[in-house]
């Protein structure tokens, strides 16, 4: 059982570490934790596809900031080239706003500036006081 409470210890099948100064814990905090040693196979694994997942995720970054700019200029004129007043006007709109809302930050678009894009470009729809249900 582990130190903390409401929190299960389970062995690893590859090393059966337990809590020991040179052991690792992965899972400190949630409700199950696993005990690795130094030389676990399952643990040497585990931090290859960590470092392998932090490399992807920088490799993503980096082409998309290079491609970004690009990108949301071509979406810039493609609204620009479509004739106002369409059907997909409201969409062309939202999506144009959304992106350059995008593009004026250094992280993501948090929900509340979402919510407020699109209820500017999709209103609800308010009741029609002047038409009485029978």
């Amino acid at each position: 059982m582990s130190e903390t409470p409401g929190t299960e210890r389970n062995l690893c099948p590859d090393c059966l570490a337990g809590p020991g100064p040179a052991n690792t814990c992965i899972g400190v905090g949630l409700p199950m934790e696993v005990w690795h040693t130094p030389d676990c196979p399952q643990f040497t694994i585990m931090q290859i596809n960590w470092e392998a997942g932090a490399r992807r995720i920088k490799e993503q970054d980096a082409w998309a900031k290079g491609v970004f700019p690009a990108a949301h200029e071509r979406l810039k004129q493609a609204a620009a080239a479509m004739p106002p007043g369409t059907v997909a006007q409201p969409f062309i709109d939202a999506l144009t706003e959304l992106v350059q809302a995008q593009a004026d930050t250094t992280g993501f678009v948090i929900l509340h500036q979402w919510a407020q894009i699109l209820d500017r470009h999709f209103p609800p729809e308010l009741p029609d006081l002047d038409r009485t249900t029978e």
